[in-house]
């Protein structure tokens, strides 16, 4: 049975469709601050639920899609009527996000979490050059790429299947390390590993090839080392409606 009583914080991205949704539904539902809510229900596209999960993580509560963008993997059908009863009736996904830790040539560090991947990606005209190490033990003395990344599961079917990595399933425990455009080892197409995993990217030659590495949204130029590990310490909750859960989701991709 759906919970009447039920706060619901409405969030949308600032488009006129999301927006208009949101005034409607907070004329039939009620609205209230994410602190004093028991679900966040994001309108919008998959960056702007991304945003919303970012700026949320300190609540314990879940979030729920409903799509008002151009892209909805990890958004439900956008309906207005029975929002408490699909809200009672929601499958739970819980996800952990990345921790990146970028080193900037000039000594500087920059932190950032990622939901979906951490990409390193090259910035200027020469191929990158990168040392991967994995929990301390140098794994590749050199990878010629335009770039790298390291992809969480929920995160596994966005830029990770763009560059032709793997789709992983949600409760596979693992996180895929994917190259892009590898130049050598030339039929390199990456790696499976352990979610416990600590990745650190070294940049060769960073003053020649310069790379960028980036976190759902973080940007941090002249890198000249990139750490990378799931921060177990966070977990965000994902609402779906039933039958349309993450798994099926990520399972659905690999039929189409």
């Amino acid at each position: 049975m759906p919970n009447k009583a039920m706060k619901i914080a409405f969030v949308a991205s600032p488009t006129d469709e999301a927006q208009e949704a949101l005034a409607r539904l907070t004329a039939r539902y009620g609205q209230h601050a994410p602190e004093a809510a028991d679900v966040v229900v994001a309108l919008g596209g998959d960056g702007f639920m991304l945003e919303t999960l970012h700026a949320t993580t300190d609540l314990p509560i879940p979030t729920y899609g409903m799509n008002r963008g151009t892209v909805g993997f990890l958004m439900n059908e956008y309906n207005e009527e029975d929002l408490l009863w699909r809200l009672a009736a929601a499958e739970e996904a819980v996800t952990n996000p990345l921790k990146m830790v970028a080193t900037r040539a000039d000594g500087s560090t920059v932190e950032a979490l990622a939901i979906n991947e951490v990409s390193l990606l090259r910035a200027g005209p020469q191929a990158a050059r990168l040392r991967i190490t994995v929990d301390g033990r140098i794994r590749m003395e050199e990878l010629v790429c335009d770039g790298a990344l390291v992809a969480t599961p929920a995160g596994s079917t966005a830029y990770n299947y763009s560059a032709h990595g793997p789709i992983l399933p949600i409760g596979s425990e693992v996180l895929a390390l994917t190259a892009m455009a590898a130049f050598r080892p030339r039929r390199w197409r990456g790696a499976l590993l352990p979610r416990t995993a600590k990745v650190r990217f070294d940049v060769l030659e960073p003053a020649k090839r310069p790379m960028m590495a980036e976190a759902d949204g973080t940007s941090v130029r002249d890198v000249t080392r990139v750490e990378v590990a799931s921060e177990e310490s966070v977990r965000h909750r994902l609402l779906f409606d039933p039958g349309h859960g993450l798994e099926e989701r990520l399972l659905r991709e690999q039929f189409t």
